[in-house]
Formats: C-alpha cells, sequence, structure tokens
C-alpha cells in the first residue's frame, strides 16, 4: 500500500472498508434491492474462504517440502566433504539444529553451495583432461575412442588433478598446431563452397574422409599431405569465387543500365536484388550463401539477353513517354510548345541509329529536368495570373448585373446575386493593385531571365496592357454615360 501511495499521491489507502463503503454506494445509486445485496455480499465472503483455504493448504505443502529440502541437504554435505577430502568445510557450518526451518536451511545454504561448487568445477576439470588425454592417445595410436572417461568422483584430490595435468601437456603440444591449422583451412572451405554453392561434404571428403562434418574435431587427419591438399583447395576455390563475382558485376551493371534505358518497374527489378546487392562488393564482403552459385548467374544472363532483345523496340514508346510528360510540364506551365515538330525529330533520331538510346533518354530528362525548372520559376506569376483572370470574371458578370434593371426585384436568387455582387466589388476594387504587381513581378523575372514572360504564346506584359488600355476606355465610357 505504501508503494501504491508513493505511485499515486492523490489516491487515500484502501482498504475492505472502503471499497464496501463504495459498493454500498454503487448499489444506493443503482437501485439494487436487499435482496440482491445480500446475495452479492454472500458472494464475496464465500470468495474470501476460498482464498484463506487455499493460501493455508499452499503452506502445509510448502513446509513439507521445506523438511525434505532440509533432510537432502544434510546428506549432500556429508557426501560432499568425504569426496572431496576437505574437513575444514564441517567446523564453518554453524550449529543451527533448532530453529525454524527456514533457519535451519539459511545455516546450512552457504556452505553446501560452496561444496556443490567446488565438487562441480573439480569433476569438470577430471573429465575435460582425461578426455584429451583419452583423444589424443587415440590419434597418436592411429584410432579413436568412443568411450566416456569415467571420472572417480571418490577420489577429487587436487594431487590426482596435477597428475593427470602433467600427463595432458606433454601431449597437447605434438597435435594443436596442426589440428588449428587443419580447422582453419576446413573453415574456409565450407565458407566458399556455401557462397559458390558447392557440396561442402563433396569437396572436403576428396581431401580426407575424415574431414566430413560427422567426424568429430579431435579425429580429423593432421598429416602433411592432408594439410598441403587442403591449402591447394583453398587457392582453386578463392579464384573461383574472383571469376564468378566479377562476371556477375558486370552482367548486374548492364541489367542496370538496360532497366534504366526501358524504365523498368521497381517490382520486376526486385525479382533481380540477388544479383545487383554485390554490384560494388570485394571478394571478401561476398558471404552470403548461394550468392555466385553457376544458376545464379546463369538466370543474370538470360535475363541480360531478353532485354537487349527487346532494347530496340521498347526506345520508341519510352522516349514518346518522356516526351508526353514534358509536354504536360509546360502545358500546366502555360508555355507554348510545338509537340509534333519534337516526336518527329525523336522518332527520325531512332530510326537513323545515329544517336545511342542512352543519350537520347539522358537528354530528355536533361529536358524535362530544365522544364520542371522552368515551371517552379513561373508558378508565381502564374498564380497571380490565376487570381487576376478569376477577379476580371467577376468583373465581367458585375457589369453585366449592373445593366440588369430587374437586379432588385423579389425574384428567386436576387439575394445571392447581391451578395455575390457585393463581393465583387470588392474584389474588383483590388484588380489595379493586382495588375500593378503582377507587372513588376513579371518584368523582374524577365529581367532575371532574360527573356519574354509568354502566356500561352502571348506576352504577359502586353496582355497587361491591353487590359489596363480597355478598362480605362470603360471608365471613361461610364464616366460619359454619368455626364
Amino acid at each position: 500500500m505504501v508503494a501504491t501511495d508513493a505511485e499515486s499521491p492523490h489516491l487515500g489507502e484502501i482498504t475492505c472498508g472502503t471499497l464496501l463503503q463504495k459498493l454500498q454506494e454503487i448499489w444506493d445509486e443503482v437501485g439494487e434491492s436487499d435482496e440482491e445485496r445480500d446475495k452479492l455480499l454472500l458472494q464475496i465472503e464465500q470468495e474470501c474462504l476460498h482464498v484463506y483455504k487455499r493460501k493455508v493448504e499452499q503452506a502445509a505443502k510448502s513446509r513439507a517440502e521445506l523438511l525434505q529440502t532440509l533432510s537432502d541437504a544434510n546428506a549432500e554435505q556429508s557426501s560432499l566433504t568425504t569426496s572431496l577430502g576437505d574437513k575444514s568445510f564441517v567446523n564453518d557450518i554453524p550449529d543451527k539444529s533448532s530453529g525454524t526451518i527456514k533457519e535451519q536451511l539459511a545455516a546450512i545454504a552457504p556452505a553446501l553451495e560452496q561444496l556443490w561448487q567446488q565438487k562441480d568445477e573439480r569433476v569438470r576439470e577430471f573429465s575435460d583432461v582425461q578426455s584429451q588425454i583419452q583423444k589424443i592417445c587415440g590419434e597418436i595410436a592411429g584410432g579413436l575412442s568412443s568411450e566416456v572417461p569415467i571420472v572417480d568422483e571418490s577420489d577429487l584430490s587436487l594431487k590426482k588433478l596435477d597428475d593427470f595435468h602433467s600427463q595432458l601437456q606433454e601431449l597437447q603440444k605434438e597435435k594443436s598446431d596442426r589440428l588449428q591449422k587443419v580447422l582453419e583451412f576446413v573453415s574456409s572451405v565450407h565458407d566458399l563452397c556455401a557462397v559458390l554453392g558447392l557440396d561442402f561434404l563433396n569437396t572436403v571428403k576428396e581431401v580426407h574422409p575424415s574431414l566430413d562434418e560427422e567426424t568429430s574435431v579431435q579425429a580429423k587427419s593432421i598429416s602433411n599431405e592432408t594439410l598441403s591438399r587442403l591449402a591447394k583447395t583453398v587457392l582453386t576455390l578463392k579464384d573461383d569465387k574472383k571469376q564468378r563475382l566479377q562476371k556477375l558485376q558486370e552482367l548486374a551493371t548492364q541489367l542496370i543500365d538496360l532497366w534504366n534505358l526501358m524504365d523498368t518497374p521497381d517490382e520486376k527489378r526486385d525479382l533481380f536484388d540477388y544479383v545487383t546487392c554485390n554490384i560494388s562488393a570485394s571478394v571478401d564482403e561476398v558471404t552470403t550463401r548461394g550468392a555466385l552459385a553457376h544458376d545464379l548467374i546463369k538466370q543474370a544472363e538470360v535475363e541480360v539477353n531478353r532485354l537487349d532483345q527487346l532494347k530496340a523496340s521498347r526506345m520508341k514508346e519510352i522516349a514518346f513517354k518522356k516526351q508526353t510528360e514534358l509536354e504536360e510540364i509546360y502545358a500546366r506551365a502555360h508555355v507554348e510548345t510545338n509537340p509534333e515538330s519534337a516526336r518527329e525529330r525523336i522518332m527520325s533520331l531512332i530510326d537513323s541509329g545515329n544517336v545511342e538510346p542512352t543519350e537520347l533518354l539522358a537528354d530528355m530528362d536533361s529536358q524535362i529536368a530544365k522544364a520542371k525548372e522552368e515551371a517552379f520559376s513561373r508558378k508565381d506569376i502564374l498564380d497571380r495570373v490565376e487570381k487576376w483572370m478569376s477577379a476580371c470574371e467577376e468583373e465581367s458578370w458585375l457589369e453585366d448585373y449592373n445593366r440588369d434593371q430587374n437586379r432588385y426585384s423579389a425574384s428567386r436568387g436576387a439575394h445571392l446575386n447581391l451578395k455575390r455582387a457585393e463581393k465583387a466589388r470588392v474584389l474588383v476594387s483590388k484588380i489595379p493593385a493586382m495588375v500593378d504587381t503582377l507587372v513588376a513581378k513579371t518584368r523582374a523575372w524577365e529581367e532575371e531571365h532574360n527573356m519574354s514572360f509568354a502566356y500561352d504564346g502571348v506576352p504577359l506584359l502586353a496582355m497587361l496592357d491591353e487590359y489596363g488600355m480597355l478598362r480605362q476606355e470603360r471608365e471613361d465610357e461610364k464616366r460619359r454615360l454619368r455626364e
């Protein structure tokens, strides 16, 4: 409850009384009957009794387990002390024959745990040294023993262990260097075979039958002939890996060039990720299983040949697609172009064969990039032109509305037209400022780009000047009519 209050300081202490009071309040609010309330309270009481009963049973079971644990611990202490031959641990255990069960266990547990740890460590040391001695002796004799050494746990003294260690050191020096060299060669053969998609077991068995995975490490051949043949095998596999990687990278480069040329979608390119993923990798960096298998390289060669045959037939389609994109960019930017002549030029270049497909597409990509840049530079002025034209439409509508003699009649929609007219007058009053701003920005754009700003082939400044003159004529005409 303290931890809960610390986490939620705004809550008070929760007790059975407070919960029961809260339950009563809820019942009062809901309107539960006394009969239903008594029924629920009885149910709560039964559940509480069930919990108490379960906890008592668990406590009794726990006591029995603790008594059995204490008895086992005393027996283990006696056995371990005898096996290790060290009586000093007995004196270290305090006399705690009285007190609670847990107190007795707590008294014996540290020393017992230390005895077990010492015995386990000693047994592991004996087993390890005896196993190594047995295996090395078998190899020196020309065979391996499959028997597991038996550790005499009745005598685990340090003196006996030192005798075994002395014997083992004499045997290990004769074997360790050669065995390490063999394992390094076998590991290299395994990794190279995995990358090249070759059968590792058949490859190492051709060197020596004992080098397969079924034979234990300590049983592998460590003769001069085996080491020499392993070294030659590794060199051969490394040279093969280098040649295959070079071939695969050449195919990957061709694939990417063809994909870019033919505008191949990503989902089709993803089918050959296993080829292109190593396009810039060094020989040592390629470690994926089967990355340089013969079947994979063959598939890449087939795809390159297929795309090469499709390249010529797809060139016109790709070029026209890019030309359409270019035309759409200019159309949105209200730049006048001559699409017919551009398409005729593309057809002529492709049919003549005087230009490389990559060069043609690169030139079109450059045109598209320039078109996008020009469209971006025109965007601000075009947005203002759109607003100006919209205002001009409202101005024209307002003039027609003002000439309507029945505009104030009580006909349907008259009030809507009246509101529109009010908004139109406000918008029309802003037109001169719009025009002035457009003229200033257009002139600044023309000075920056050293060219005329045309809107669908018509110089924008000329359009604005013409509008200004027409507007002035209308104003003069209105003035004469008023006079």
